[in-house]
């Protein structure tokens, strides 16, 4: 349900949550009885030829009921707050159930915990509206007229009320709000290129990544074509994050039981550059860190890959009770980091650089052969050839047949971690990266 936000002005409130769970949970004739709440308030101003194209509010709010009957499970959900909606919500999730098939890995809810507090919500994210998105937008729009460029993005923001309550006594309630943006400037067939996502909307640093924008874009008007093949590349934060969203999204505990894992039997092994290492760092302060997951568990600091050696694999609660483990670990804010002295900037990666290719980011990436993780996407918003430590020439896209893990086998030189946020990914911590071969395969048309 969408609403104008001033007919529906506060978010639900931690006590507000527990007296309406507390109508499904007191109800319940189910074995076990889950309420789950998400209430969203999300403002987006868009932008696009130079001009704001869009600048809106809008209000979902819904509240999910699942029931079990030993297996069988039912669930129903409604976007009306009110007591008889609730309790239809119940009984609609009770008749659900009766009638469904045993579910032979269904779990009753976790037990009952103390979730860590994390900063999830700052003020200064919550309070910004229509006017300080427009500002932002107006921000980046001056600099690319200035330029004579052309402008097109988004500044967004929202806040969240996310809770869970159990018939167990489970109870988690929070609120998270995050910001956006997002800029692609144009000038001809030029691209520049630039995001950022973080708890705080003041750190979005909307100047700088605008600047950084126009000036790939600038970069990208002189050409050059460039034949496939396998060349050096020095990778920027964006394009590693791409990748390496993909290696997350391969930690899957049933595949690796089931073989089909590119890491089956690799579990305590080396499947990249033992300089590499992976957290999940909930507490970092540029990470979108959250203190209970959507089944009810905590959210917990863990370590994913250490010293190149695979330590961790993602886990249902099925699976992992199968396999023994306790606590689950989550990785929801990724960061990698690399052993050893690190070069200050990219720009200092490039000095060092004899001869490579410059990837801003990569799109459309997808798997090819997800038994090595081999991928293709195309290289995009700012491709470069840099000889003798300078960039030359802009170069025409390549489309790329590669897989992170033989790329990140090894590497040559780094940067200290930094912010990454991309279209394939959410947000993470990586380093820009130096590596000594990476396989281009064809050459767009673009």
């Amino acid at each position: 349900m969408t609403v104008l936000s001033g007919t529906w002005p506060k978010l639900t409130s931690a006590e507000e949550f527990r007296f309406l769970s507390d109508l499904v949970l007191t109800r319940s004739s189910a074995d076990q009885t889950i309420v789950r709440l998400r209430d969203h308030h999300a403002g987006t101003t868009r932008f696009a030829n130079n001009q704001v194209i869009q600048n809106v509010d809008a209000r979902r709010g819904s509240l999910a009921v699942t029931v079990a009957f030993g297996g069988q499970q039912g669930t129903a959900s409604t976007t009306d707050f009110t007591a008889g909606a609730i309790q239809d919500a119940l009984a609609r999730a009770e008749r659900i159930a009766r009638v469904s098939p045993v579910d032979p890995e269904y779990l009753p809810p976790p037990d009952p915990c103390l979730f860590p507090e994390r900063a999830t919500a700052k003020p200064e994210t919550l309070a910004a509206g229509p006017v300080k998105r427009l500002e932002y937008a107006n921000e980046a729009i001056g600099h690319c007229r200035m330029e004579n460029f052309m402008a097109a993005g988004v500044v967004a923001t929202s806040r969240t009320a996310v809770g869970i309550a159990a018939s167990n006594g489970l109870f988690g309630y929070e609120v998270r709000g995050d910001a956006r943006f997002s800029l692609t400037v144009q000038t001809g067939d030029a691209t520049g290129w630039s995001a950022a996502a973080h708890r705080s909307i003041d750190h979005l640093k909307v100047q700088e990544r605008t600047l950084a924008a126009i000036a790939k874009a600038k970069r990208g008007r002189d050409v050059c074509e460039m034949p496939a093949g396998q060349y050096p590349v020095i990778l920027e934060p964006a394009a590693v994050a791409g990748l390496w969203a993909w290696v997350l999204w391969s930690l899957d505990a049933k595949s690796y039981t089931k073989g089909t894992s590119p890491f089956a039997g690799k579990l305590g092994q080396a499947i990249v550059d033992e300089r590499l290492t992976l957290k999940n760092h909930p507490d970092h302060a540029d990470l979108l860190g959250e203190g209970f997951t959507h089944d009810g568990l905590p959210s917990t600091a863990s370590l994913w890959i250490d010293h190149g050696i695979l330590k961790q694999l993602v886990y249902d609660r099925f699976t992992a009770k199968a396999d023994g483990i306790n606590p689950i670990p989550t990785l929801e804010a990724p960061a990698l980091s690399i052993a050893g002295a690190p070069a200050q900037s990219i720009q200092d990666l490039m000095k060092n650089t004899d001869r490579a290719i410059l990837v801003t980011n990569f799109w459309y990436i997808r798997p090819v052969n997800p038994q090595d993780l081999t991928l293709t996407g195309m290289t995009r918003d700012g491709t470069f050839l840099i000889e003798k430590g300078e960039i030359v020439s802009a170069v025409k896209n390549f489309r790329f047949h590669e897989s992170p893990i033989r790329a990140f086998r090894h590497l040559t030189a780094w940067t200290t971690p930094m912010e990454a946020v991309n279209s394939e990914t959410g947000k993470m911590l990586v380093p820009a990266l130096a590596l000594p071969h990476f396989r281009f395969s064809s050459v767009t048309r673009f």
